[in-house]
């Protein structure tokens, strides 16, 4: 069943709910948000999102007004957006051939729309997480050492 089947508008899930789902994934997300929480010392905010490209109940991580990431659960894993801004993108193309070879090739897709780079990552291994890490890292420096 599709995440935004299970888990209607009207029917906000627990973040419980959404390890069960991601299932073999849960892992990679309980890192992910242990480290957002211990580097940035937030919480994510529940939101629906109602964008026919990735509906349904997501996690969205910001610190102020910034935006870290938002996770999108699938059954497996989890998409993470990541936005590259115009202050971000010198940094990022000066690091990209540090970034696992997926990376590079969605950064080198993804063309630059509305503000940025809207990268859409699926997160299925460490070192795609790590990726991760970084590109917030470049968006907004952690508080502390990853």
């Amino acid at each position: 069943m599709k995440w935004s089947e299970l888990f209607t508008i009207n029917q906000m899930p627990s973040f419980e709910e959404i390890k069960q789902f991601i299932g073999e994934g849960e892992p990679l997300l309980s890192e992910l948000h242990a480290y957002i929480n211990r580097a940035y010392q937030i919480q994510p905010q529940m939101a629906y999102s109602k964008c026919s490209a990735q509906p349904g109940w997501n996690l969205k991580y910001r610190k102020s007004s910034k935006s870290l990431c938002t996770l999108y659960p699938l059954e497996g894993y989890v998409i993470a957006l990541v936005v590259i801004g115009a202050k971000e993108e010198e940094e990022v193309e000066m690091a990209l051939e540090t970034f696992t070879p997926y990376v590079q090739n969605l950064y080198r897709k993804t063309s630059f729309s509305c503000g940025g780079r809207w990268l859409m990552i699926e997160v299925r291994d460490k070192s795609v997480l790590d990726d991760i890490k970084r590109l917030m890292a470049i968006r907004l420096k952690p508080q502390i050492a990853s």
